[in-house]
């Protein structure tokens, strides 16, 4: 295959997950899609009881785990209000400053679907005495229904605990610059689909077992909390950092040292590190200093394994993101190169 077929693939895939609403706890359209996707492949996917899905694409020995995540950040009707508008709770560290004014859909729990949209409770500037902060318990939602109390609501079928997602308004430019809502991390979602697609269409020969799992928790903290009980080694691959006194850009590949939960494995990100340079990739180094992986999770949980992060570089993270299709080939290339690569 490829660079370019293979980089139209994932960018296929990045439009098709972001189509899907899945806010955290919300995500069992997202995890049929990608059972559906796998096995089209040729391969062999299952579900965990708590929506994750894996699949082992080959090799043997030294089992490894690649994993990214599906969820999003979202929000769940906490209230109906009198006048008909819904009170919002966050899903995961969503950030209501880059919602206000944005369009949404609301799903109810039998398969009804309204769109609507985020707005602070006096958004307009000619009627405003005081600018009001665009903080959760100053947001809500205004369906695109005639409501005008709560009882107009409730005959919608929309009560407590419905979900509430954001448009991810998702555009790849001509330049390749990604533009979207979610790149946290169904950008990283998307390149193990092009890896588990490359596998297939080009005989990979693989130098270890390499399990893929696609996690539907991490935004709340236990996303990769149960792994194959095999599994030696595990990478995080999720969206790399982009930000002040950082090294990476969007069209780069991130390797991450430490984040809020601390160092990663020493000799892995010195590995991966080394081989970025040999293949040469554009990659930095960095320490994210507000973060957390699926593979912390799979640490505090117990396994015994060596843990890493990796992913192209995002700018604006939890807000409308961007990064580009450089960030996204240097992150494919170095996940190659681990895989095929004797070590």
């Amino acid at each position: 295959m490829s660079s370019e077929k293979i980089l139209n693939y994932i960018g296929e895939q990045l439009k098709a997950l972001t189509a899907i609403a899945s806010p955290t706890g919300f995500t069992k359209q997202a995890a049929q899609y990608l059972v559906k996707e796998l096995e089209t492949m040729g391969y062999e996917p299952c579900v965990s009881n708590k929506g994750n899905v894996s699949v082992t694409i080959g090799g043997e020995g030294n089992p490894l785990v690649l994993a990214a995540h599906v969820d999003t950040l979202g929000a769940m009707v906490r209230s109906i209000k009198d006048n008909g508008r819904l009170r919002p709770t966050t899903l995961g560290g969503h950030q209501w400053n880059t919602a206000d004014g944005e369009n949404c859909m609301v799903f109810t729990r039998d398969g009804r679907e309204y769109t609507g949209v985020v707005l602070n409770t006096e958004p307009s500037a000619h009627v405003a005495d005081e600018k009001v902060e665009a903080k959760e318990e100053n947001m809500e939602i205004l369906l695109d229904e005639n409501v005008d109390n709560k009882e107009d609501v409730k005959a919608l079928g929309i009560q407590t605990g419905d979900i509430i997602a954001m448009d991810p308004k998702t555009v790849i430019t001509k330049s390749g610059y990604i533009k979207s809502r979610f790149l946290d991390d169904k950008l990283s979602a998307s390149i193990l689909l092009g890896i588990a697609h490359a596998v297939k269409e080009e005989g990979w020969k693989l130098n270890r077992k390499v399990t893929l799992l696609f996690t539907v928790y991490e935004e709340v903290g236990h996303g990769g909390s149960f792994v194959p009980e095999d599994t030696e080694e595990m990478i995080s691959v999720d969206m790399g950092c982009v930000g002040a006194d950082l090294g990476c850009t969007e069209r780069m590949v991130s390797i991450c040292a430490k984040d809020s939960g601390g160092p990663y494995n020493y000799d892995l990100v010195t590995e991966l590190s080394e081989l970025a340079r040999k293949l040469e990739l554009d990659y930095a180094i960095d320490v994210y200093p507000h973060y957390g992986s699926d593979v912390e999770a799979t640490l505090h949980s117990g396994y015994d394994i060596r843990h890493g992060l990796i992913g192209p570089g995002v700018y604006a993270s939890h807000n409308y993101e961007r990064s580009h299709m450089d960030g996204v080939k240097n992150t494919f290339k170095l996940l190659k190169g681990y895989i095929t690569t004797a070590v």
